[in-house]
């Protein structure tokens, strides 16, 4: 059956544009283990789900021989598709054009499917790779970089935005996904840096490869730039899709919820013996977060970064949740500088979505030091205790063991608007442990006595039987029950379903004015 010329002028046409930047600059990103700008949507998108739009759209700059330099679709690829059969617009930057270099028209297609995301009440997922601003477009481009700026701060809280660095982000370019919401990074071929070696090299005499400066170990490590480090493009996608099922649309919508699989009324023994008797030892807290989740899936979130605190996405009875939990095993789950600007942001990004959080105490208190002090512990502390006390979400805690001081105040205590506090049968509330209390309390009476030590044991031990327990804190209903550890599944849905209705607000204000 034959076609009509224009019909086969626009197949053309696409065909054109699916060939971006040509053969040879594909078979270059193949060579370096990337994949395409629409290779890689292949593989975020459900099957045949993605609907591009602009695909004819190219640059309008002249001079620097660009006019003789056209690709439809320009530097990026832009449109909507379905995760999971749920909406959600993408972008997609084409390291093959221009080496995905950002002009005019490049923002204009990406601040049109902001646009349209913010409008329609979907998120947008970024895949970034490129050069920069294209230079060749001077101050337009710089301008063209503050629109999606505008766009990614306007839509922050109301649509979750997404980034996944696929190679080079440099430049002005790193603040758009320091923006969003979450930012995955591909290990070995991915960097972001404000500036590169080379101007380093220049102003400071430093010297450091682009792997070091800015690459998915040190941003997972090191900056905590990023949450998700990808052993490879493939792995991003899969990330990107699994962190996709625990957010909802946008900030009016719940999450997603699943058909439950798991028995909501499941207990475990094991966990009835996971707290050491000795208040001192370490113990894994994801051991414990994974017995008690639907099927022991947890979706880690900034798992290498700030490691006393972990921080992730799980169900429970097919319910997203986000979970904040001390992890004793790293610096006795101590809080510092990092992990409370960790767990601050992640419970901040929580309740603009509407996502349950459900705390795990075990917290000696705040990291003591001069370091620390001068880092501003108190003004980053302060985030932590601020995005607690702000969230309206469902907010449920358990104490496993120490919940000594400010820090008991913190994580999501009664005091700051939590909903339902239980603590397990080893759980020590105080304001300091027994060793330090008596210290104070008996300062005298210890350095009186002909055996120092034994006294100040003597004490510390009458002190452990009078105070480290959970009683205290039930007596004056700061804690609801004290529950056994094998009963925790079931009381945290039990609780979960309480709170599904759950009705708080705030104060009238534009908005509060955080501790940054």
């Amino acid at each position: 059956m034959s076609v009509d010329p224009k019909t086969q002028k626009l197949r053309e046409m696409r065909q054109q544009a699916r060939l971006a930047g040509g053969q040879q600059r594909v078979d270059a990103q193949h060579a370096k283990g990337k994949l395409t700008a629409r290779g890689r949507l292949d593989l975020l998108l459900d099957e045949g789900s993605f609907r591009e739009l602009d695909m004819f759209v190219t640059h309008r700059t002249a001079g620097f021989g660009l006019e003789d330099k056209k690709f439809l679709s320009d530097s990026v690829i832009t449109g909507w598709g379905t995760i999971d059969g749920r909406l959600v617009y993408v972008f997609s930057q084409d390291f093959t054009v221009f080496g995905g270099s950002l002009g005019e028209v490049h923002a204009e297609k990406i601040c049109k499917v902001m646009d349209l995301a913010a409008k329609n009440g979907a998120p947008v997922i970024g895949l970034d790779d490129s050069g920069g601003a294209r230079i060749q477009e001077g101050v337009v481009s710089l301008g063209a970089y503050a629109d999606i700026f505008l766009r990614n701060t306007l839509s922050s809280g109301v649509i979750p935005q997404i980034s996944a660095i696929m190679g080079p982000c440099a430049g002005g370019a790193v603040y758009s996904p320091a923006i969003t919401d979450f930012i995955v990074m591909v290990k070995g071929t991915s960097h972001m840096f404000i500036t590169g070696p080379s101007v380093i090299k220049t102003v400071t005499r430093e010297e450091v490869t682009f792997e070091e400066l800015g690459g998915a170990k040190t941003h997972n490590t090191l900056s905590g730039v990023a949450h998700f480090a990808a052993e490879d493009e493939e792995d991003c996608m899969r990330i990107l899709r699994e962190l996709f099922s625990y957010i909802p649309q946008n900030n009016m919508e719940d999450p997603p919820l699943l058909t439950p699989s798991d028995d909501p009324l499941r207990m475990d023994e094991e966990l009835d013996s996971m707290v050491p008797d000795s208040s001192t030892k370490p113990y894994d807290m994801k051991k414990i977060i994974r017995r008690i989740v639907d099927h022991g899936r947890f979706l880690e979130v900034h798992e290498h970064w700030a490691q006393n605190i972990v921080i992730g996405f799980a169900r429970l009875n097919g319910r997203s949740v986000g979970i904040v939990a001390q992890q004793p095993a790293v610096l006795a789950g101590v809080l510092n500088i990092d992990s409370s600007v960790k767990a601050a942001r992640f419970v901040r990004f929580c309740d603009c979505f509407n996502i349950p959080i459900i705390t795990f105490v075990d917290v000696p208190g705040f990291l003591p030091g001069v370091a620390e002090e001068h880092g501003g512990i108190i003004r980053h502390g302060a985030k932590l205790l601020y995005a607690y006390c702000e969230a309206t979400v469902p907010k449920i805690t358990i104490i496993t063991r120490k919940a000594y001081g400010g820090a008991y105040v913190v994580m999501s205590s009664k005091h700051i608007r939590g909903d339902i506090s239980y603590a397990w049968p080893t759980a020590e509330i105080a304001v300091m442990g027994p060793g330090g209390a008596v210290n104070i309390i008996f300062r005298k009476e210890i350095t009186a006595a002909e055996d120092s030590e034994a006294e100040r044991e003597r004490l510390s031990q009458e002190y452990r039987e009078s105070f480290s327990h959970p009683y205290v804190a039930a007596s004056r209903g700061y804690i609801d029950d004290v529950i056994e550890p094998r009963e925790t599944r079931p009381r945290l849905i039990e609780a979960l379903e309480t709170l599904q209705n759950k009705r708080d607000r705030n104060p009238p204000k534009k908005h509060g004015n955080i501790p940054l």
